[in-house]
């Protein structure tokens, strides 16, 4: 693939690849090859795989559970009867990757590296009340005989506009699947590449996950501060197992109390504060122990107080 090259100054600049060009170097790939799992807004990325041409070598099959009952028996009920989480993801990331080992015999096709690239989403709705926002993911291969690796997002539409919002979730699905297979030793160009052909106008990413054998230095601490600090979004949490986690999910009717501070390091006035603070909220005639998050903020304007961020300065205060 030839990309165009473009002069400024005396500086050549590479054009970014077009998204049909994307998902045509991946079709020509003779050994990635996998499925498209895709509810809520139409079959969005994997159209730009059919568009491209070549395409039969890398779709095995692309699908759409719309229907509840019908999404129900192919990937299980939710206890919680929601569809746009996490958790559904996650089951139709599983099931799909263990349907094509199982109908693709390895004997037959042994330099083929399978992905199940799913996202499970609600566009907005006709009130214009709620904009939307999705799971994306991706589980796949690097090398036929290796364990998966997951990379798994969630997105927040901007956009006001339904088919609008549906043309975003197929550029960012190609350049997820993209981003992948051939920006995967540099986790935080991808995060940056998964912009491409897009506005943060349109898209808000708040929550990032890298897990497998190729990203086991990553820690995904540190990608959700690239969120923040590439403007993708405006704040981002991590539990203390160090996993990102989804502010709306976490925080929803919950109890909250948050201390800002620097904690550079933690100090006995900062456990002070805690401990007592703690104890003067659960005395509230509406607070209940149980349903109590305690969250501990640092601001970007603190982590940038003597000049550029230092990644070990903040991980040693998030341990």
């Amino acid at each position: 693939m030839v990309k165009e090259i473009k002069l400024k100054g005396d500086k050549e600049i590479q054009q970014v690849p077009s998204i049909k060009d994307k998902a045509l170097r991946i079709n020509m790939n003779e050994n990635i090859y996998g499925t498209f799992a895709e509810i809520g807004a139409g079959q969005e990325t994997v159209r730009h795989f059919f568009r491209a041409g070549g395409s039969s070598g890398t779709i095995a099959k692309a699908m759409s559970a719309y229907d509840k009952d019908f999404s129900d028996a192919i990937y299980g009920v939710e206890h919680d009867g929601r569809y746009v989480t996490e958790t559904r993801l996650k089951k139709m990331l599983d099931l799909e990757k263990n349907l094509i080992e199982k109908r693709l015999n390895r004997d037959k096709h042994p330099n083929k590296m399978f992905f199940s690239y799913a996202n499970t989403v609600a566009t907005i709705d006709f009130a214009k009340q709620f904009k939307g926002h999705g799971w994306v993911g991706i589980r796949y291969q690097l090398e036929p005989n290796e364990e998966y690796n997951d990379i798994i997002i969630h997105i927040r539409f901007k956009e006001t506009d339904a088919r609008l919002q549906q043309e975003t979730l197929g550029v960012l699905g190609v350049n997820l699947i993209y981003g992948a297979y051939y920006k995967y030793n540099e986790p935080k160009k991808l995060l940056r590449y998964l912009y491409d052909h897009l506005d943060k106008d349109q898209l808000e990413i708040d929550t990032i996950n890298f897990s497998g054998p190729r990203f086991a230095d990553v820690d995904n601490r540190l990608m959700s501060l690239q969120l923040v600090k590439n403007g993708m979004t405006d704040a981002v949490m991590f539990n203390p197992q160090g996993k990102n986690i989804l502010p709306a999910a976490i925080l929803y009717k919950k109890n909250i109390l948050a201390l800002r501070g620097s904690f550079r390091p933690v100090t006995s006035v900062n456990m002070d504060m805690y401990e007592k603070s703690l104890k003067m909220f659960l005395e509230e005639s509406k607070v209940e122990k149980d349903n109590t998050l305690v969250v501990f903020e640092i601001t970007l304007s603190n982590l940038r107080s003597e000049g550029e961020i230092d990644e070990r300065d903040f991980m040693d205060r998030a341990e």
